[in-house]
């Protein structure tokens, strides 16, 4: 049949089956708890106060928040009433800010209570032209003191609707459901146009066994902002299947974290490495009970195999290794051993782990080098990977431009230099703009970080590429020191742990000790702020 793959489908199973499930939010009063009876109450009031503000299909309404019940709410409502969710990093500069609104046209926009000096102070200076209303997400009635105008409390607006909605009956399931901002490195961010097919096939292929493996019975907890990729489109899987959710809210720390795992059971929780690292840090001081977890997922960059080994030997946590971007919704690398590696030595099986990935099913991927010739999967040669499938995009929001730049022959470029091995393991060596040349070979920064950072003594390592007379380029490594072995370790004893571990050409030919590494808006490192700083070095 012609049957249309869209979230109102999503929604309606929802509704069917899985009335007395539990969402949990750490909201600014304490912890939220209410059923998906009670979500999808909410989220037909919220399309009908859409509605009244005068949302339009087609339209676009913002959302500036933290991961929480009332943005899971919008997540639905937006795109079932035939509108269009952009969800706004709310780490970005103010010239990225304003221009992704403005390009988008944002009509309306949700922004959470605690974040609302940030839009106040763009939206008075007149920087929002197109945006017709604000609403403020918080759990009281009434809008705190605010320059903004018109400003709408949210839970008066739901308050103010009968709960009953006319949801259209026939949306296109390639119309575009949601748009999300990749912030560009050159350039001003880039959007990516997610349709309800998409959308809809994505989160069917993460719920397999082999993905993410999301059932009725889990307790997810994303901690990957909503705001970035629609945190990696789990929720939409998560609410599909009728699992719990839990969301914690406005500026989670470790411990919080930690928490909510142990309170509510958590079993999938997902996160950036940075994240995994300062929780494994407060495991390592304090005991939290995390016996429910049966998966931590990492994605957004490479995480470092020493990482990898400690959550799972040290804590019997299973680690899922994970990868992909804007432009893929975002997921098509998943790392799980196959079934025959489970007796592998553990230094070949964790060496698995660390990989990116197999490619995940419904997708096809092609690595290409310099000459446009495939490389061959022999886990050395290098060359960029494409990718092409049912939920990869088609090009950028109104930038036919950069669209041809990125996607040629039907495939995106994706701008990663990758490796493939023999088993298909797809292994991320580094972003095309951070591969390092030195003598007319290529150094992987990403593995060269990795291993610096399984020294015992260091908490984050970041290389860039130092302009060198002899050999054009070569690596300097940034670190950051655990707070107990500041001042106590020297560049040397990093290079003499390099010595044994990596090619002899790829050691950094100096060690700069920083108190900490710059991060991106999605909390990966940001050196493009390192080699400015070091932009007077030169290696002779």
């Amino acid at each position: 049949m012609p049957y249309p793959l869209t979230l109102s489908t999503m929604l309606q199973r929802n509704r069917l089956l899985f009335g007395g499930k539990e969402i949990v939010t750490r909201d600014f009063s304490g912890i939220h708890r209410y059923t998906y009876a009670d979500y999808n109450v909410r989220v037909a009031k919220l399309a009908g106060a859409l509605k009244r503000l005068g949302v339009r299909p087609g339209e676009r309404v913002a959302t500036f928040g933290w991961n929480s019940h009332r943005h899971l709410e919008a997540y639905f409502a937006v795109p079932c009433m035939g509108a269009v969710l952009h969800t706004l990093n709310i780490r970005l500069f103010e010239d990225q800010f304003s221009f992704i609104v403005n390009h988008a046209e944002d009509a309306v926009m949700l922004v959470d209570e605690d974040l609302l000096p940030a839009v106040e102070a763009l939206a008075v200076a007149g920087r929002f032209p197109t945006v017709r209303a604000y609403v403020v997400m918080s759990d009281k009635k009434a809008v705190p003191p605010t320059r903004l105008s018109p400003v709408y409390p949210y839970e008066a607006l739901l308050d103010a609707e009968t709960g009953e909605y006319d949801w259209p009956p026939a949306i296109d399931e390639n119309s575009m459901a949601a748009l999300c901002y990749t912030t560009a490195t050159t350039g001003n961010p880039k959007g990516a146009p997610y349709t309800h097919r998409g959308i809809y096939l994505h989160a069917l292929a993460i719920c397999a066994a082999d993905v993410l493996g999301i059932r009725e019975d889990d307790t997810v907890m994303p901690v990957v902002p909503m705001f970035h990729v629609n945190a990696w489109g789990i929720p939409f899987a998560a609410t599909w299947m009728g699992a719990k959710q839990v969301f914690p809210g406005s500026r989670p720390d470790p411990k919080a974290l930690l928490s909510l795992i142990r309170d509510e059971k958590v079993t999938i929780t997902a996160g950036v490495p940075t994240v995994w690292m300062g929780v494994l840090q407060l495991l390592e001081r304090e005991k939290y009970d995390v016996s429910s977890l049966k998966a931590i997922v990492c994605g957004g960059s490479a995480a470092p195999k020493s990482l990898i080994e400690k959550v799972e030997r040290g804590f019997g946590v299973p680690f899922v290794h994970a990868y992909g971007m804007a432009e893929t919704y975002p997921i098509v690398l998943v790392s799980r051993p196959k079934s025959y590696m489970k007796d592998l030595p553990a230094d070949e099986l964790y060496a698995y782990k660390a990989k990116q990935g197999t490619l995940v099913a419904g997708l096809e991927m092609r690595v290409v080098a310099e000459d446009g010739s495939e490389v061959p999967h022999d886990g050395k040669s290098m060359g960029e990977l494409r990718l092409r499938g049912p939920w990869i995009i088609e090009g950028y929001y109104r930038e036919p431009e950069r669209t041809k730049e990125a996607v040629k022959d039907g495939w995106l470029c994706t701008g990663d230099v990758v490796t493939v091995d023999a088993e298909g393991y797809v292994q991320i060596q580094d972003r095309m703009r951070d591969l390092i040349k030195s003598g007319g070979e290529w150094i992987s920064t990403i593995d060269l970080e990795n291993t610096i950072m399984s020294h015992p003594a260091v908490a984050e390592a970041a290389v860039i590429g130092v302009p060198s007379e002899k050999w054009t380029e070569r690596p300097m490594a940034c670190v950051v020191l655990k707070p107990e072995f500041a001042g106590k370790v020297e560049g040397k004893e990093i290079l003499d742990f390099l010595a044994t571990r990596v090619a002899k050409w790829w050691i950094p030919d100096e060690v700069a000790f920083v108190d900490a590494i710059p991060k991106t808006s999605v909390g990966k490192f940001a050196k493009r702020f390192l080699r400015d700083r070091f932009r007077e070095k030169r290696f002779d």
